[in-house]
């Protein structure tokens, strides 16, 4: 009986503890390094950093819609711009707190995607692409136009956050970035819990097989609201964070660039959030860190990254049949 039942057990292979292990130290480093990038870069690096982990959150609300559910989204610059003036405007009435631009650009980047969702979501595919566009589009132009609370073209410029009531003003760029980063972490965890939810699992079912989903009895339309206006509401936290590291706000910050670059790093990501993450955190390094030095390249280096995620699985399995012509080759 015993034997029966140990014969039952499944057994994990040396080789997938060994992967298993590699995972979780590549983890802990990469933990470890981005605490300790303030200590050994310079101030630009740093705030480039912070930068990267702003469009990291915006590219994760992007995959929520890409990945599981299916739909090209590229409105999410709006409800990233949305947040993003949520917090200036509070920050021009005085309110500096960390926790009330937070909060307060997470509310309303939400509200923004409910009211919106039940007119994007009558669309699919392509037509649910062009349908975020005009969100996206028409967000920009009345962050541009309404310059009586907006700023108009110039923007508003705001003052440094604070973690507490009369506490000290986060001025000092290492300082920022581990606000950014902490909040950054608090956000992938969130996701991480949202992702094993019912929810979710019947997004990815939507995404999948819309038309079995609804002969199962699932109000289809209604999941996909709830998950577009959760990743609004992720988005609105990432405009908090673009706050936080510039001080200012403008209708560029959520025109049509800021849209494609968060659509090509969820592409980057189309499985997983932390591969959107990933994604957004190359394409900031290529635009800003990388396209500073190289001469005016950097539309170029961009439309490069933009073809290795298009045609990477195809590059791959070139690599993996040209190598083993090679040993194949070597061994004859």
């Amino acid at each position: 009986m015993t034997a029966a039942l140990t014969d039952t057990v499944p057994t994990i292979s040396p080789t997938a503890r060994r992967r298993v292990l590699l995972k979780r130290s590549g983890a802990a480093a990469a933990g470890l390094a981005a605490l300790a990038w303030p200590a050994v870069a310079g101030p630009y690096a740093v705030t480039v950093a912070a930068t990267a982990l702003v469009f990291a959150v915006l590219a994760v609300s992007t995959q929520l819609l890409v990945g599981p559910a299916g739909l090209p989204a590229f409105g999410q610059a709006a409800y990233f711009g949305i947040g993003a003036y949520t917090a200036a405007l509070l920050s021009r009435a005085g309110h500096t707190l960390a926790v009330e631009q937070l909060a307060a650009a997470i509310v309303v980047a939400a509200i923004a995607g409910a009211l919106t969702a039940p007119i994007v979501l009558r669309t699919r595919g392509t037509a649910f692409l062009m349908a975020t566009l005009a969100v996206q589009s028409l967000a920009t132009t009345a962050a541009s136009q309404w310059r009586t609370l907006t700023g108009g073209d110039e923007g508003i410029s705001t003052s440094a956050l604070t973690l507490w009531p009369g506490g000290h003003a986060l001025a000092a760029p290492g300082f920022i970035y581990w606000y950014v980063l902490g909040v950054t972490a608090l956000a992938g965890a969130a996701v991480a819990v949202l992702l094993r939810s019912r929810l979710m699992l019947i997004v990815r079912g939507i995404g999948g097989q819309e038309a079995r989903m609804t002969a199962l009895g699932h109000r289809t339309t209604l999941r996909l609201a709830a998950a577009y206006i959760v990743a609004a509401a992720l988005a609105g936290a990432g405009g908090a964070l673009l706050i936080a590291v510039n001080r200012y706000v403008s209708p560029s910050d959520m025109n049509f660039d800021a849209a494609s670059l968060a659509l090509l790093a969820a592409t980057i990501g189309a499985r997983s959030p932390l591969g959107a993450a990933l994604g957004a955190i190359a394409i900031i390094v290529v635009r800003d860190a990388v396209g500073i030095s190289s001469g005016g390249l950097t539309p170029l280096l961009l439309g490069v990254l933009f073809l290795l995620v298009a045609y990477r699985r195809s590059a791959i399995t070139a690599l993996i049949r040209l190598r083993g012509r090679y040993t194949a080759g070597h061994r004859s």
